[in-house]
């Protein structure tokens, strides 16, 4: 079990925390991390971008000119897409549902490969909580300056959940909270620095952070989720 220095929000080291080899040591084949992160993307174009054909454009029947006699070349309607208002000649249309299904545990493999390489390049920070009594930018801007964070800054914090007993079997789910409101409040005004909950997010998320700052709990709930540890 490897080691990782906990902090406050203060930026002051306060302890250790114990990272299972499985985060450390994970990795996964290129070629599959890139298809994922590429349909990723891909999902996230809304295809609905339209234009007109000849055959939608509302316009004048006449003609332009004179279909003979002044040696220019014929033109039968002011649709066409020669002439400005004109329909469009092979535009973007929208398309079909063009969603591409990611399988689960490629998803998982992907991201928590990811996450290794953040973790062996020493660029996950684990803080003890984002609880606050009030938004203040100023403390999480005084917290990425005193570690000297460069680029984009991913903050992650755990999910809240709620649990009921059915018989012999207990079931927990996400619910939605408000105890990290001050803290999102004091950070979404921080230029490239964002919050978001750790059963949220994606392998786009984790590649394009330089930095990662995690919760001790959002950790736990990483490990179980990527690596199906209860």
């Amino acid at each position: 079990m490897a080691k990782l220095k906990k902090y406050n929000l203060a930026g002051e080291s306060i302890g250790h925390v114990e990272v299972d080899d499985l985060f450390i040591q994970a990795e996964a084949n290129s070629q599959m991390v890139k298809d994922y992160i590429v349909a990723l993307r891909a999902n996230a174009r809304q295809w609905s971008a339209s234009t007109k054909t000849r055959g939608e454009v509302k316009h004048t029947t006449k003609k332009s000119q004179p279909q003979k006699g002044q040696g220019r070349a014929r033109h039968g309607s002011l649709v066409a897409p020669q002439y400005r208002g004109g329909g469009r000649a092979f535009g973007p249309r929208p398309k079909f549902d063009q969603h591409v299904r990611i399988n689960q545990k490629e998803r998982q493999a992907a991201i928590r490969a990811l996450l290794g390489e953040k973790f062996r390049n020493d660029k996950i920070w684990v803080i003890d909580s984002t609880e606050m009594q009030e938004p203040k930018t100023k403390t999480i801007a005084n917290f990425i300056d005193r570690n000297q964070m460069r680029g984009r800054v991913l903050f992650l914090g755990d999910t809240e959940k709620a649990s009921f007993q059915f018989g012999d079997q207990e079931f927990s789910f996400d619910v939605s909270s408000d105890r990290h409101q001050p803290f999102i409040r004091s950070v979404r005004n921080i230029p490239r620095a964002e919050f978001k909950l750790a059963s949220n997010i994606s392998g786009y998320d984790v590649l394009v952070a330089r930095e990662i700052v995690v919760t001790e709990s959002a950790l736990a709930e990483l490990n179980q989720w990527l690596n199906g540890k209860e």
